[in-house]
C-alpha cells in the first residue's frame, strides 16, 4: 500500500517530504512530480530499487535512467563536460532538458548505457521536486512514469495510486503536471549537440 502525500505546490510541507526522503533512503519507489510530467524515483545507490523502477516501467538496461539533481554544481561527480557543453548545460537548468552526458566512473556499470557510457542528467525546475531533492541530500535516480505499452505519463496522483498501488511505496501529490516529456539533448556524440527529442524545453533557447 502506498503513501499518499498531498502536498502544497508552492510551498510543501518540510514533515511531507521528510518522509518522503525517509522511504527514499530506505529503498522504496515513489512517484515526484516535475516540470514536464510525473516521475519515478528512486536512491541512486540501491541496486534493487533501481531494478524494480526498471520492472515497473518495463524497460530494459539500455534505456536510459536520469538523474534529477538540484543544480550544476551536482555535475562533475557524474559526468564529464567541457566548457562548450556546460555552457549550454546553463542555458537548459533548470528546465525541461534531459541532457545525455558521458558518465564518470562515479555512476555504477548497471545505471549507464551498456554499451556508450553515457548517462541522461536534468535539473528540474518544480518547487517540490527542488525542496525534495535538498531534503533528501543527492541526486535521485528517475524516470518519466509513462505505464508499459503506452504513449502518455499519467498526470493525476488518483490516477498513479489506481494502477500502481502495489509497486509504489509512495505518491507526492502537487497536483497535475504539464504531461509533456522533456527536449532530451545529446552530448555524448562529438562537437555538435544533438536533438533526440522534442518535447516541453524549446531546443531554439538552446540554439539547437
Amino acid at each position: 500500500m502506498s503513501q499518499h502525500f498531498e502536498v502544497h505546490p508552492d510551498n510543501p510541507q518540510p514533515r511531507l517530504l521528510k518522509q518522503a526522503a525517509q522511504i527514499l533512503h530506505g529503498g522504496g519507489i515513489v512517484a515526484v512530480p516535475t516540470d514536464s510530467s510525473y516521475a519515478l524515483a528512486c536512491h541512486l545507490d540501491d541496486k534493487g530499487a533501481a531494478e524494480r523502477l526498471r520492472r515497473i516501467r518495463q524497460v530494459d538496461d539500455k534505456h536510459h535512467l536520469t538523474l534529477l539533481c538540484r543544480d550544476l554544481s551536482e555535475l562533475a561527480t557524474y559526468a564529464r563536460v567541457d566548457n562548450r557543453q556546460y555552457r549550454l548545460l546553463k542555458l537548459g537548468t533548470p528546465g525541461p532538458f534531459t541532457f545525455i552526458l558521458e558518465a564518470t566512473k562515479e555512476v555504477p556499470r548497471r545505471l549507464s548505457h551498456p554499451s556508450r557510457r553515457t548517462i541522461g542528467l536534468r535539473v528540474p525546475a518544480h518547487r517540490v521536486l527542488q525542496a525534495l531533492l535538498a531534503e533528501f541530500g543527492q541526486p535521485l535516480l528517475a524516470t518519466t512514469l509513462i505505464p508499459p505499452g503506452e504513449d502518455e505519463p499519467l498526470n493525476e496522483a488518483a490516477a498513479i495510486r489506481d494502477r500502481f498501488e502495489k509497486q509504489l511505496q509512495a505518491v507526492v501529490d502537487a497536483g497535475a503536471c504539464p504531461m509533456q516529456p522533456t527536449t532530451v539533448i545529446d552530448l555524448s556524440q562529438g562537437d555538435e549537440p544533438v536533438l533526440v527529442r522534442q518535447g516541453r524545453g524549446d531546443a531554439a533557447a538552446l540554439g539547437l
